[in-house]
């Protein structure tokens, strides 16, 4: 609901603000002169899926100088000699069109050229929807139960589960998820406690409905993925079945904290819908579940301790108290950082400060940028990063990373890492796994005989701009093939379809470009990637060597 108004806000001043500056003729019955033709734009909006006109769809120019609707057959117009304004009304580069119902362009990049004289298509892609039903048993709907959408998204190179919206059913159960795009999907509910007083004996049995993991799933790991296509509604009801409730408690022998971050994993499979709380006066982990078998781990953080506990915990048919967790302070990785620069004319040195004191700063710490992040979902743990320095000659220390496994996101900005490694695992392919309790070392590399790579896109208009105006751009990816050294890249173009990287690390590669940004690309897995195997071009790249390529560029509507 909050999006829609959003929305509805941001068309409106839109429409306030071309009826300030708008050029528009929605009428095409009347003839201009044919020497006026080369000043007029016209075009058609069209649903990007069905290839039907879209009336009453705001189109508009990114700099709001010229906006109108267009007509029942999806058309518009606009005269570019009857704007007077500072910018010659012939500059009309770009043209963009929304209308509800159908998905805005979050990247601000999905703009159509105008090319005056000719009659341009803008597609609009409809929104998919996420609907349905919740009930009792004896098909009762149930009101103010929440209800979550989870998508499953590409973040560096890794597919993860994350959380795009969260809404309460409606007085009738029902419940709505909105504006969405094509993409994987899971719904499910939270646990909800039945307080109905009439139902409700004081000190009796305590009641409640456990998740539900569309269609009739107990946890997370099985539940059903939705396949949404461009406007596509589907359909998800579920029903809640009542089950009694007990109390469980959990003591921790350690936690002089604040707070613990509990999680709760119903046979052991991670996901979201349960949840206890943490009671620091009796340094227990209280609440109440039903029956069945759980994985129960918390985490603490705080300057003088940060650790992780968990335990399994059986509720069957009565109060339960699981064994004491002990907590375990998270590891601390030592860095050892190896610079094997060919070029000596260059030293990289400052100063880092902390407030009281000031540190003279060299060689690796002001040349990589290293930090882990969690392969799993819906673990205990986040993301770690290099300690702040303690002196000018501190080492790199990975401090507090929690039990788990990990990608290594390393960041040279100086030449480029050769290898990182820790024992015999390679960590630019394979994930850091951190064990409670040992300690390890990660080896790195960096190198700078790196190549260079320069070229131009094909498939593209060059535009010239204005100065201090936005310029389209498009997006060249380099992805290393498996078993290859190298890192994945991303760079971009200018409207002259011109590109120059000077830093590429050695290795076999594919190089893609794309008319628009791509989030989603899996380059760490490697059956995703077949889906790419038809597109690019593979290169590869010696040290110090210099590449020059054409690509062509790679539409969305071709992405698929």
């Amino acid at each position: 609901m909050i999006q829609r108004v959003g929305f509805a806000l941001v068309f409106l001043l839109l429409l306030l603000l071309a009826g300030q500056c708008i050029c528009a003729r929605p009428a095409f019955g009347q003839d201009l002169p044919s020497n006026d033709q080369s000043k007029i734009v016209r075009g058609t909006v069209v649903n990007a899926v069905t290839n039907q006109p879209v009336g009453r769809a705001l189109v508009y120019s990114p700099d709001n100088r010229y906006a109108t609707f267009t007509d029942g057959e999806g058309h518009f117009e606009f005269n570019l000699s009857k704007v007077e304004s500072e910018v010659p009304a012939d500059r009309l580069n770009w043209l963009i069109a929304r209308k509800p119902g159908f998905l805005d362009d979050q990247t601000g990049r999905r703009q159509v050229e105008v090319s005056a004289g000719t009659e341009i298509t803008i597609p609009l892609m409809p929104e998919g929807l996420i609907k349905g039903r919740i009930t009792l048993p004896a098909a009762d709907p149930v009101r103010s139960i929440d209800v979550q959408l989870m998508s499953r998204q590409i973040q560096d190179g890794s597919a993860h589960w994350t959380m795009t919206n969260a809404v309460a059913t409606n007085s009738n159960g029902e419940f709505r998820f909105a504006e969405l795009r094509p993409g994987t999907y899971k719904v499910l509910t939270r646990e909800w406690m039945d307080n109905d007083p009439e139902a409700s004996v004081p000190g009796g049995q305590l009641y409640g409905y456990p998740p539900v993991y569309y269609a009739s799933a107990s946890d997370f790991a099985a539940a059903s993925t939705i396949q949404l296509t461009a406007g596509q509604t589907f359909q998800a009801d579920m029903s809640l079945v009542r089950q009694p409730y007990y109390p469980v408690k959990i003591p921790v022998t350690n936690a002089d904290q604040p707070g613990l971050n509990v999680t709760i994993s119903p046979q052991g499979q991670r996901g979201p819908g349960y949840s206890l709380g943490y009671n620091r006066g009796k340094s227990t982990i209280e609440g109440q579940l039903p029956n069945g078998k759980y994985l129960v781990e918390a985490a603490t953080y705080g300057p003088n301790f940060s650790g992780t506990g968990s335990v399994n915990l059986v509720v069957a048919g009565a109060p339960a108290e699981g064994p004491a967790m002990v907590l375990v302070r998270n590891n601390s990785i030592t860095v050892n950082v190896k610079e094997e620069f060919s070029s000596t004319g260059r030293v990289s040195s400052g100063t880092w400060s902390d407030g009281e004191h000031t540190y003279s700063m060299h060689g690796p710490r002001l040349d990589l940028d290293v930090r882990a992040d969690p392969v799993d979902d819906f673990g205990r743990r986040g993301s770690a990063s290099i300690r702040e320095p303690t002196s000018s000659d501190d080492s790199m220390v990975l401090e507090n990373i929690f039990p788990g496994r990990y990608w290594l996101r390393l960041n040279a900005h100086r030449g480029y890492v050769a290898s990182a490694t820790m024992g015999g695992t390679d960590l630019l392919r394979e994930p850091l796994v951190v064990v409670p309790g040992a300690s390890a070392t990660i080896d790195i590399t960096l190198r700078d005989d790196t190549a260079e790579l320069e070229g131009t896109l094909l498939g593209i208009s060059p535009t010239l701009t204005d100065p201090g105006r936005w310029s389209p751009q498009s997006f060249i990816y380099c992805i290393p093939l498996p078993d290859s050294p190298g890192q994945f890249l991303e760079l971009s173009a200018g409207a002259d379809g011109k590109f120059d990287y000077r830093t590429v690390a050695p290795g076999a590669y594919r190089v893609v470009a794309f008319s628009s940004q791509q989030r989603d690309i899996p380059y760490r897995d490697a059956e995703a990637m077949k889906a790419y195997e038809t597109k690019g071009q593979i290169v590869h790249f010696a040290p110090g060597q210099k590449v020059t390529l054409q690509l062509q560029v790679i539409s969305d509507s071709a992405k698929q």
